[in-house]
């Protein structure tokens, strides 16, 4: 056997699950990543160690404005070339709104290099016509739409029968995925407690209303919910509000490469030498 062939893992090994690859072809099992302020040497770190397992960078909640113009579009370039798409954090989308700055803000992020928009009410409100206004334009606009349920107030849950109306809603309107808020902390908000556990029987109505739980996102930033929610869906699940340190070992999880989801490989009939 050649020295070059020693240096490649066993593709057994690279993917247990011998699910994944096809997975990331048809779209599934997507990893958003929440930055909330790396600098430009880490991003690119970042972008190199696990860049090819990552979908989407939000550069959280308002941070895109506090930027070096020159450094910020670096960044976006940088996560560009990767494929990887960037938007900025909702609550930006929501100051616009507020202060009546959204064309002037959809304008801004077109220019800068954004190539996504998240689209919430997590801390204002906003009528339906409006959002359903909103995700059409930032569409038109070429952008990437994803939305977000519900509030970020501590104690705020999940209303599974208005979040499937809000989803559908959404969808129709040209939005691609429709994130489940969790904030960044993921406790005592929507789908987990304030020990950060699993609300067990909300999702257990969530899917009960949703049948297209596919193009549904989860927040879980902490790793026991990517876990939990990994064994509940398989793989493929979308996961969101992931720190930039945690990308590469959730998709370890995704392959079954980690203890929590083991089970995922699969046990071939035999093998190629023991030793």
């Amino acid at each position: 056997m050649r020295i070059a062939e020693l240096d490649n893992w066993h593709p057994l090994l690279q993917d247990p699950s011998c699910k994944r690859g096809q997975a990331r072809s048809q779209g599934l099992g997507k990893t958003m990543v929440i930055d909330k302020g790396m600098g430009l040497y880490a991003f690119k770190d970042f972008l190199e160690v696990a860049g090819s397992y990552v979908d989407i960078v939000k550069l959280g909640f308002g941070t895109a404005v506090l930027y070096d113009q020159e450094l910020l579009r670096e960044k976006l370039q940088l996560a560009t070339a990767r494929g990887v798409i960037t938007m900025p954090g909702g609550t930006l989308l929501e100051a616009a709104i507020e202060q009546g700055a959204v064309g002037s803000f959809l304008d801004t992020i077109c220019s800068l290099g954004f190539t996504g928009v998240e689209v919430s009410d997590g801390t204002i409100e906003i009528d339906r016509i409006r959002r359903t206004r909103l995700i059409k334009e930032c569409a038109r606009r070429d952008l990437t739409v994803t939305t977000e349920y519900g509030k970020k107030a501590a104690g705020s849950l999940i209303d599974p029968e208005e979040l499937a109306f809000t989803a559908h809603c959404d969808w129709e309107a040209g939005a691609e995925l429709v994130t489940v808020e969790a904030r960044e902390s993921g406790t005592n908000v929507g789908l987990f407690d304030k020990n950060g556990e699993c609300r067990t029987d909300v999702l257990d109505e969530v899917l009960q209303k949703i049948g297209q739980s596919g193009a549904l996102m989860w927040e879980a930033p902490l790793k026991s919910q990517q876990a939990e929610l990994l064994l509940q869906f398989g793989a493929s699940v979308h996961l969101g509000n992931i720190a930039p340190a945690d990308a590469l070992s959730l998709e370890a999880m995704r392959r079954g490469l980690r203890s929590d989801t083991f089970h995922f490989g699969q046990r071939p009939a035999f093998t190629d030498y023991m030793i």
